[in-house]
């Protein structure tokens, strides 16, 4: 079994690019549908907003996904840290 990558390391990766995170521990499909999620909600509130808005306005829906998408990035891996620190303990 391989082991976990670091929780801290999958909360930067997360920050940095939606889905990343995800990638890092291995749920693939996840990450990609937090991504496709992202890029869909920023683009219907780009869409359904006035030009006068500013950039956060125009793509919240995008960035509030992707703000749902740390913690549990963040969460997951946490778990499988903590799993695989108290499997390699047991032996």
């Amino acid at each position: 079994m391989p082991t976990p990558v670091n929780p801290y390391v999958v909360l930067l990766l997360s920050i940095i690019l939606p889905g990343a995170g995800h990638v890092a521990i291995g749920e693939a499909r996840r990450g990609l549908a937090f991504a496709s999620f992202v890029l869909l909600f920023a683009f219907l509130t780009y869409m359904t907003t006035t030009p006068e808005q500013s950039f956060i306005g125009r793509h919240a829906g995008g960035l509030f996904v992707w703000a749902l998408s740390i913690p549990d990035a963040y969460r997951r891996a946490r778990v499988r840290f903590l799993l695989g620190a108290a499997g390699a303990g047991a032996k």
